[in-house]
């Protein structure tokens, strides 16, 4: 109700809102721990996110008052002030986007000290007295440095140094709790699709998350952690295709990890199709290269077979279950296999210009 109020276009902040600001901290710390429902915190820090947007200095006052609350009060209200800017655009609340700019250049001031908690917070190796477990904790320690993230908190960081990051680390490392597992996804996706130096940094991880992380999901036909890695690895696949096409052993790591994807066989085709755009812009790439030089024919030849073992599980998971019938006793396609096959479209002429026309009509009238 109050940050309701706060967001109204008609309405104007009182003169007392230092005095409004002290009195939400204040609920705050009151309501970070004990019985009270998380969600109660939640709501009074967008309350003072919402304030902190509108009042002249409301950034600033914040971050000096921050130290007086709880680490769990903090986190929480560090985690919702990048989102407020984001999600204020969508609608009439009196902020124009002057503003909106204002307090997103107000708040990236503050990424040392940032920075500086959520890497103290990471590096605790128990449960606070504060009642939350040590999951929950990195899982929200997690949300906030994807808010983060997304407002460009590392642009002044130097590629290198962001690569070994200690908090980009404590997201890698994360990806091996599946109860932080998707957050951790999130941070990783988002840093790699901004940075354009990132995606050598993660394809030199690619043989790790392969072997550690993807075998074990695809044994275990853990689909949560398959979809997951599949997006992080497309997307930095995609960021860097001249890496990928070059054909070293990390990007044949990751062809093969991605090859894996495909051809996992599960009740739907969302996995499998989420990696076309990837196989796309890395036949792209190399259909691209100037055909008469030595390079273009290296990565031909290196990634026929690739492109061959592709087709196949492509092939194979586009075709129909003999299982499935409709009422009339006539082979049923599901939404989901007809809107695969019509995504195949782009991407097997690629395959056909880089297989050439006799090998892959071959490979079709093999599964026909």
């Amino acid at each position: 109700m109050l940050r309701r109020k706060i967001q109204s276009p008609g309405a104007a902040l009182p003169s007392s809102a230092p005095q409004l600001l002290d009195a939400l901290l204040l609920a705050a710390r009151r309501f970070c721990a004990g019985p009270a429902p998380r969600q109660l915190l939640t709501q009074i820090c967008l309350a003072l996110a919402a304030l902190a947007l509108r009042a002249e200095g409301g950034v600033d006052g914040l971050f000096e008052r921050m130290p007086h609350l709880p680490a769990l009060a903090v986190l929480e209200l560090l985690t919702v002030l990048p989102e407020e800017a984001a999600q204020d655009q969508g609608g009439d609340t009196g902020v124009n986007a002057a503003a909106r700019c204002r307090f997103t250049r107000e708040l990236l001031a503050h990424t040392p000290a940032l920075v500086e908690f959520l890497r103290a917070q990471s590096e605790k190796a128990d449960a606070d007295d504060d009642g939350v477990p040590l999951q929950e904790r990195n899982r929200r320690i997690l949300r906030c440095l994807l808010s983060w993230v997304r407002v460009g908190c590392f642009s002044e960081t130097p590629a290198a140094a962001l690569a070994a990051h200690p908090l980009l680390t404590f997201a890698f490392n994360s990806l091996q709790v599946s109860f932080s597992f998707d957050v951790a996804i999130e941070v990783m996706t988002e840093l790699v699709s901004q940075y354009q130096e990132l995606p050598q940094a993660f394809l030199s991880k690619m043989p790790y998350i392969r072997e550690v992380l993807l075998l074990p999901a695809l044994a275990n036909r853990n689909e949560k952690m398959i979809a997951g890695l599949a997006c992080l690895m497309c997307e930095v696949g995609q960021a860097a295709p001249a890496l990928v096409a070059e054909g070293g052993s990390q990007a044949l790591a990751l062809a093969d990890a991605l090859l894996r994807c495909v051809a996992f066989t599960s009740i739907d085709w969302e996995i499998a199709d989420s990696t076309l755009q990837f196989w796309c812009s890395l036949a792209h790439f190399i259909l691209e290269i100037d055909v008469k030089t030595a390079k273009r024919n290296a990565a031909q030849e290196l990634f026929s077979p690739v492109f061959a073992s592709l087709l196949d599980a492509l092939l194979f998971r586009a075709q129909i279950d003999t299982d499935e019938h409709g009422t009339d006793g006539t082979s049923c396609i599901p939404d989901g296999l007809a809107q695969f096959r019509m995504n195949l479209e782009e991407l097997l002429v690629d395959i056909c210009l880089l297989l050439g026309v006799p090998a892959y009509i071959n490979k079709v009238c093999h599964f026909c």
